[in-house]
């Protein structure tokens, strides 16, 4: 099948959000420096992206049509088996655009190497075309990843491609049964990150950050190893579980896979959530006697590489 459209994934800046919040950019200025801030970062910020992207469609125009898809539409958006998804901003917008592209193939762009890591961003403005060369030929190499899944006993389902909270909306303790390789526990506590190989840089890793830093206390940090993950396994951890006459906290973390799946009954009567991805308005609600089965998805993201 051959491709027809480029479909360019993009987040607006933070300089857009500002704009937009104030109404002029001379508002939002005096609103950053007066708070003490450095507006200077936000403008160059801006304008690099906007090089970026203006490089981007310029080279683009040359070989195939495009047209450009905001982020905030990616969850009504549908795409065609005839594009090909070009995502160019950080690496969460990766992780967002994956759970909606339903297999096809992604060239994820770093528009700013000094700013962004680009773990989820193998290209630039001077290489991606070299992608979009090699997928309008077939002739392209792909690395797969996985998506986490929460399937919940009403039959909707969520997708995660960095990771799924379970927990409650607020600052307040989550109550669930957690139930992991045959034993179950109730416990009281901040939530359950459940993370993927492509997440477990993100927020999984700041858990791991808090572990070390408690450990050091006592002068065990090197007795902790983060666990690596293949592209079949997911990790969960409990976040800050509280131990009590009603509650445990034996249960704490765990290697979800194909044989290996992690159940949670929600036992809070409002405000339960599960989202993905660090996005709460990706979620779907958890209240009391809804059940959440956590594993692999059948689908996984197709990135170029």
């Amino acid at each position: 099948m051959s491709i027809e459209y480029a479909i360019i994934v993009k987040n607006k800046t933070r300089l857009e959000t500002l704009i937009e919040q104030f109404n002029t950019r001379a508002q939002a200025k005096f609103y950053i420096e007066r708070s003490g801030g450095n507006f200077s970062d936000y403008e160059n910020e801006h304008e690099i992206f906007m090089q970026s992207l203006a490089s981007l469609q310029s080279q683009l125009s040359k070989i195939i049509k495009h047209k450009i898809v905001d982020r905030t539409y990616l969850p009504s958006y549908i795409f065609s088996p005839k594009n090909i998804i070009v995502v160019i901003g950080q690496d969460g917008l990766v992780a967002n655009t994956a759970k909606y592209a339903n297999g096809i193939p992604i060239i994820a762009v770093n528009p700013d190497k000094k700013r962004y890591d680009g773990i989820l961003l193998p290209f630039d403005t001077t290489n991606f075309i070299g992608g979009i060369e090699s997928v309008l030929l077939g002739k392209f190499s792909v690395k797969k990843m996985s998506f986490a899944e929460a399937k919940l006993n009403d039959g909707q389902r969520l997708l995660a491609f960095n990771d799924l909270f379970i927990g409650i909306s607020g600052h307040v303790s989550a109550r669930y049964k957690i139930t992991y390789n045959n034993t179950t526990e109730e416990h009281s506590s901040s939530g359950i990150i459940v993370s993927t190989p492509a997440g477990a840089t993100g927020w999984l890793s700041s858990i791991f950050n808090m572990a070390y830093g408690i450990a050091g206390l006592s002068g065990k940090n090197n007795e902790l190893k983060r666990p690596t993950l293949s592209r079949e396994q997911l990790l969960f951890a409990v976040r800050e579980p509280f131990l009590s006459v009603r509650t445990q906290a034996d249960m704490f973390t765990g290697i979800v896979d194909n044989n290996h799946l992690l159940t949670i009954e929600s036992l809070m009567p409002a405000n339960g959530i599960i989202f993905s991805d660090g996005i709460e308005k990706d979620f779907i609600n958890f209240n009391s006697g809804t059940t959440a089965t956590i594993g692999l998805a059948k689908e996984s993201a197709t990135l170029v590489i």
